[in-house]
């Protein structure tokens, strides 16, 4: 065969690439690639060291035998797809939880597998999701959780507040509120914040409640020291947990705010154009710490003071993270069942509060369970 009649490298790895993978962009423009059936979505130009398209992509090309290429090869061919894959509709990615159809929500679990729980008006479920229903994007934050528990009868929220050291029963059920309002992608939750004496357990139980929802990886933070450090680890997870703060100023204040009820992001893409980048984040928060001083109102308004108190028997941490890592699933378990209860419960939502979709999630809580979270 002539020089002339060979298919050239590039075509090659597009007809493989557009045969293994879906190819679609975000309203952003960033264009992500995801492989058939699975729901795990990964941007075509990341270099990230939680796996890349191009890395996916010629390792697909050897173990097929399709052989191996040079790096111009894979550029051009990916330089093809990324302009086809702008011509395609525009299809969101997510970080955690995301919406579904039906009325349903899901929550990834961060596993190689895929596989996601499906929250719906009748139930949860353990599912691989439809990649045109879902699609998951995943960084170094995501952690794995384990199988959630089924018919756990509640256990495991039991078990979970008698490793945390919460001083009252209010506080335990404005911590349970929190949990549910974590797996709703479009309700804006106030950021709850640990307080107590030295010793109360209060980076302890804050990462308790972020490992419900982000996994034994899941970590406190310092907080960073300007806005796009902060807004670039508030992009790359679903819970933003800041320990140990000593002070709030104004700036910082700000952009907690923003964060909590939701903000958007513009800066410039490059030094030699004039096209823009836009980020919109919403997240939940957490924050630990034991006097910030003056906080200001419109801060103030979006926290949710969980107090502590020192516990008389002393655990070590092996100990006690053990024991956490053996409940996980059945804490998680119960937690999706009254999530499920909750969101079924018929309750009126108060027009005196300032987040008021929080609110009516706490007079649901009520109405299910007869706890008085909203007062």
């Amino acid at each position: 065969m002539s020089e002339d009649d060979k298919t050239p490298a590039r075509q090659i790895i597009t007809d493989y690439a557009q045969a293994h993978f879906r190819y679609f962009r975000t309203a952003d423009g960033t264009v992500y690639a995801q492989k058939n059936g699975h729901p795990v979505a990964r941007p075509i130009r990341s270099q990230g060291t939680t796996g890349s398209h191009r890395q996916e992509l010629m390792v697909g090309l050897y173990r097929d035998g399709v052989g191996v290429f040079n790096g111009t090869a894979l550029k051009e061919a990916l330089d093809l797809i990324e302009a086809l894959a702008l011509t395609e509709d525009v299809q969101p990615t997510h970080i955690r939880v995301a919406p579904g159809f039906d009325g349903a929500t899901w929550l990834d679990l961060g596993r190689n597998d895929g596989k996601s729980v499906r929250i719906h008006p009748t139930g949860w479920d353990v599912l691989t999701p439809d990649p045109q229903e879902v699609c998951w994007r995943r960084t170094q934050l995501t952690g794995e959780l384990p199988l959630p528990a089924q018919d756990t009868n509640g256990k495991g929220i039991d078990l979970l507040l008698r490793l945390c050291n919460f001083a009252s029963a209010e506080t335990e059920c404005l911590a349970i509120a929190w949990l549910i309002g974590c797996l709703e992608p479009s309700v804006p939750v106030p950021a709850p914040f640990l307080t107590g004496p030295q010793g109360a357990g209060k980076s302890t139980g804050g990462r308790m409640l972020v490992r419900i929802i982000e996994g034994m990886s899941g970590d406190l933070r310092r907080a960073p020291k300007d806005e796009e450090n902060m807004i670039t680890a508030v992009a790359a997870g679903w819970v933003t947990a800041l320990d140990n703060l000593s002070h709030l100023p104004p700036d910082l204040s700000d952009l907690m705010c923003c964060i909590v009820t939701g903000a958007e992001s513009i800066k410039r893409a490059l030094f030699t154009d004039g096209d823009v980048v836009r980020s919109r984040y919403r997240r939940p928060m957490l924050l630990t710490g034991i006097d910030v001083g003056v906080i200001r109102p419109d801060l103030a308004e979006r926290l949710l003071p969980l107090r502590l108190v020192r516990p008389r028997v002393r655990r070590t941490e092996a100990e006690l993270w053990t024991e956490y890592a053996e409940i996980l699933p059945a804490v998680l378990g119960s937690l999706l069942d009254l999530t499920v209860k909750v969101r079924a419960a018929q309750a009126d939502t108060p027009t005196d509060l300032r987040m008021a979709d929080f609110a009516h999630l706490c007079a649901q809580l009520d109405a299910a369970t007869g706890f008085g979270s909203l007062a």
